[in-house]
């Protein structure tokens, strides 16, 4: 493994938690953008990139992305050397930043990092990271709460933002836009009136509101017919064909890029 003297970026609050981002790892497991590229990669290395104080998420990722290629790689990069720790089943762990300590993984995962960066170092990190994936290779930035009830990421490949994803425990959250809170540093301070993400989140409890026939049969099938509504109203939302576990609203980035 290359290393690097002086990793790009700043220590963070490090704060996880067992199972804390559960719902991003069930989406990428089922994502066919992300399945077929670690089916397909001849090196299938991940990177997760800022795991904490504690590498509980690192070995979670890595168990539940072998459901889709059981010889993929791991490795955990921590900024602090405090937090780099012994490797084991498979996975090892490096100190590192935005640079990715050298490597050339074909996904890579940075959740709660940014959020805690002022939004203009968003475009750097990730230019940063994307100038270091594989050919084809994805970043998944996002950011969750302390329980992993309520979540927000971004998928971006070499071009760019592709997606914004939402999701959120069907019995925890009110509604949609309860998820607000947590979005990624690059949309959190775009939450007002006139913004992209603002207008669909408005959409989104309007929707909500709109299906509470349906609620006597549970928030996921009354999440499903919000969906449907997004959908009649010209929105172009993601109605999964499976049945989900989360709540999960998915749009193209174009959605709701920054005006």
């Amino acid at each position: 493994m290359n290393r690097v003297a002086r990793p790009d970026g700043v220590i963070t609050r490090g704060t996880t938690g067992i199972n804390r981002l559960r719902r991003s790892d069930r989406w990428l497991t089922h994502r066919p953008q992300v399945v077929d590229l670690l089916r397909c990669a001849p090196n299938p290395l991940v990177v997760d990139l800022g795991y904490g104080a504690r590498p509980d998420t690192t070995f979670e990722l890595a168990s539940r992305l072998r459901t889709v290629r059981p010889d993929l790689r791991v490795v955990g990069l921590e900024i602090d050397p405090d937090r780099v720790v012994e490797g084991r089943d498979g996975v090892s762990f490096a100190r590192g930043g935005f640079e990715l300590a050298g490597l050339q993984p074909v996904l890579v995962r940075a959740f709660n990092v940014l959020r805690q960066y002022p939004e203009d170092a968003v475009a750097g990190a990730w230019s940063k990271i994307r100038s270091s994936l594989a050919p084809g290779g994805l970043l998944v930035d996002g950011t969750c709460d302390e329980l992993g009830r309520r979540c927000a990421w971004v998928l971006v490949d070499a071009q760019g933002p592709l997606s914004l994803t939402l999701a959120w425990d069907p019995f925890d959250v009110e509604r949609p836009g309860d998820v607000a809170e947590r979005l990624p540093k690059a949309l959190i301070h775009r939450n007002v009136p006139g913004e992209g993400v603002h207008g669909l989140l408005r959409s989104a409890d309007r929707a909500w509101a709109t299906a509470a026939p349906h609620a006597p049969f549970g928030p996921r099938v009354r999440w499903r017919a919000a969906l449907d509504l997004l959908r009649d109203e010209g929105i172009p939302v993601e109605v999964p064909r499976r049945r989900l576990r989360d709540n999960v609203l998915t749009v193209p980035w174009s959605v709701v890029a920054p005006s």
